[in-house]
């Protein structure tokens, strides 16, 4: 087959000045028929995570890179041939394939021996050779000539085992090893090159009768073990960048005030029970404070240019509210939040929301917040002191509420207490204008009947 026979997709530009993504799951395999628009892999990029479609049908000659690789926009993805095309050799244009590294080439060796087990996005540890998979940034080969293309070579008998390094690849492999407490050093290779496969550890365990029991029982090695390194990347080192650069070019203060929330509770049930289509709960209402909030000190409604030396107030709310997923914290935008009546900031609260714990959020739903709510009352918690999502110019943040005891009237008696902070930056306002919009918000919190006028 010739290249021109052959269609190389390159990893598309995902907007919002997004430079790379990482691989966190291919949908196909090598072999595999694909046809136009079908999702393929799902990348992870500094804002969220999105599925990638193809736009070519036929057959999966190549993938361009592992699981857990991290490509630049522009760098080759997938290669595609005819539906039932033969032949397996790359194509000109295909650029920096994970052959190059020791690590990947042996990750195929495995695959391409029969094992069927390669656990696609595992790893391979947290040593040296794992970091080698990590391509952005790195210097880039000088290019070369294009070689002639030659028939595989036939692979060699396997190799004479060694005791001391057993050839294994696969972490799928050494887990199960590690787990029925086999030395891999006892075990006979059948793979190509004298690689350990998962058949060849289950049948030694078999073997030797060794459950997973008995080594879950074992007595723990006296040696410590060895502290584990996660690598900071995707959205995890999105939320570090931003959040250093928050703290280390915003001068932050908080102030925070104890909050009657009785009636604010009584409210949200009330709603629950009389117009329970609204779907209206505390987050809404905790919003809907927010943008009123806004309205009468927009000065926390604002940005710092520090290049021009500005402060930069708008006129519109996104309202951004914290949201934990399985990935860890977004922080999803409600966009022209002063232009929605509390039943509409439910409903998008509540659709953001399931985009975000599902995987779906677009990366501009990540973007141009003017505001954040955060409510980490939902972590069981009464107070923080949270950082500002730069380059936002405040943060409010609503603890947990509980029965407490509370003087009203003269009379002490329980109320369902909440702790109400403000995280502001100094150099958009004084602790006056802050301690006015925060008592504004906690008197919102205590008596809410004014927010309810238009539903």
């Amino acid at each position: 087959m010739t290249a021109a026979t052959r269609q190389v997709f390159r990893l598309p530009d995902l907007g919002e000045g997004l430079t790379e993504a990482e691989i966190v799951e291919w949908k196909v395999a090598a072999g595999d028929t694909v046809e136009v628009d079908q999702v393929v892999v799902e990348v992870e990029t500094a804002k969220a995570a999105v599925e990638v479609p193809v736009p070519f049908a036929g057959t999966v000659l190549r993938l361009a890179a592992e699981a857990g690789a991290i490509l630049a926009v522009g760098e080759p993805l997938i290669e595609v041939g005819p539906a039932g095309g033969a032949g397996t050799e790359p194509a000109a244009d295909v650029r920096a394939v994970p052959d190059a590294h020791p690590d990947a080439a042996r990750y195929r060796e495995e695959e391409q021996a029969g094992s069927g087990n390669v656990l696609i996005g595992y790893g391979t540890g947290h040593g040296p050779g794992r970091r080698g998979r990590r391509r952005a940034g790195g210097p880039k080969a000088p290019a070369a000539a294009p070689a002639p293309v030659t028939p595989a070579p036939v692979a060699p008998a396997p190799a004479p085992r060694r005791a001391d390094a057993p050839r294994v690849i696969s972490p799928l492999v050494r887990r199960i090893a590690r787990e029925h407490g086999l030395d891999l050093g006892a075990v006979a290779p059948t793979g190509p090159r004298g690689v350990i496969l998962r058949r060849d550890v289950e049948e030694a365990i078999a073997a030797a009768g060794t459950p997973a029991e008995t080594a879950a029982e074992a007595p723990a090695p006296a040696a410590r073990p060895m502290p584990e390194r996660i690598p900071l990347r995707g959205l995890r080192r999105a939320v570090a960048d931003k959040l250093t650069r928050s703290r280390t070019e915003i001068p932050d203060a908080t102030t925070w005030v104890d909050a009657d929330a009785t009636a604010l509770v009584e409210a949200k049930d009330a709603l629950r029970r009389s117009r329970p289509e609204l779907g209206i709960g505390l987050l809404a209402l905790l919003a809907r404070i927010c943008v009123a909030a806004l309205r009468e000190f927009p000065e926390l409604n604002s940005s710092v240019d520090a290049d021009r030396q500005e402060i930069v107030r708008y006129g519109h709310v996104n309202l951004g509210f914290a949201a934990q997923t399985d990935r860890g914290l977004v922080v999803p935008v409600v966009r022209d939040a002063h232009l929605m009546t509390t039943a509409q900031l439910a409903a998008e609260l509540a659709r953001l929301t399931g985009l975000a714990r599902s995987g779906g959020l677009p990366p501009e739903s990540l973007t141009g917040g003017t505001f954040t709510l955060n409510n980490y009352g939902v972590f069981g918690v009464d107070g923080s002191t949270p950082i500002i999502n730069h380059p936002e110019a405040a943060l409010l943040g609503v603890g947990r509420i509980i029965d407490r005891p509370w003087v009203v009237d003269g009379a002490v008696v329980p109320r369902k207490m909440t702790q109400v902070s403000l995280t502001f930056d100094h150099r958009v306002c004084d602790g006056g204008a802050a301690g006015g919009f925060l008592r504004f918000a906690a008197d919102c919190v205590e008596n809410p009947a004014v927010l309810l006028t238009n539903l």
